[in-house]
């Protein structure tokens, strides 16, 4: 009865833009013309987000999956979303097996099956809802290989083959 009164102080804070969001953030993944291939729903938690993956039409196996700094898929070849999400990083170094460590941009492969279609469930604590909806957004990558996790600088991955804007 006594949390009441935090449900509006707590729905105003995430207005303002802080780093934890209560509604899930839902975006429409695109291929290179422009035809919805899927969904992307990323949720906040409180030590990072968690992120579901619906796609379809992607050729069977691996693909790499990475957080892009730019909301931006509006070129066929996804390049305007821009690099990997660094958040300030200094200097990136890709990749989850990366001794080095590894930038936020950084998720697990993504395997679609025989007939193209992908589903996955990934968390990450490298990043938080609330900086990937800054003010200019962001962007979830498909590519057309698998990651290999520590080849500079995308491992590997290949073109992007489909885009979702995170805002």
């Amino acid at each position: 009865m006594r949390l009441k009164p935090l449900v509006p102080a707590l729905a105003a804070l995430c207005a303002a833009g802080g780093a934890w969001a209560a509604d899930p953030v839902t975006a429409e993944l695109k291929n290179s013309t422009g035809q919805t291939v899927g969904a992307v729903v990323l949720d906040a938690a409180p030590k990072g987000v968690l992120i579901r993956v619906e796609a379809k039409g992607l050729s069977p196996g691996w693909h790499g999956l990475h957080l892009h700094a730019k909301g931006d898929c509006s070129t066929s070849d996804f390049t305007s979303a821009g690099p990997h999400v660094h958040e300030g990083t200094a200097k990136a170094v890709h990749g989850l097996l990366n001794p080095a460590a590894n930038e936020p941009g950084d998720l697990p492969n993504l395997h679609a099956d025989t007939g193209g279609a992908a589903s996955a469930e990934v968390f990450t604590t490298a990043t938080t809802l609330g900086a990937l909806r800054d003010a200019d957004g962001s962007a979830l990558v498909i590519h057309a290989s698998p990651d290999d996790h520590t080849t500079q600088p995308i491992g590997g991955a290949g073109p992007r083959v489909a885009c979702a804007v995170i805002k």
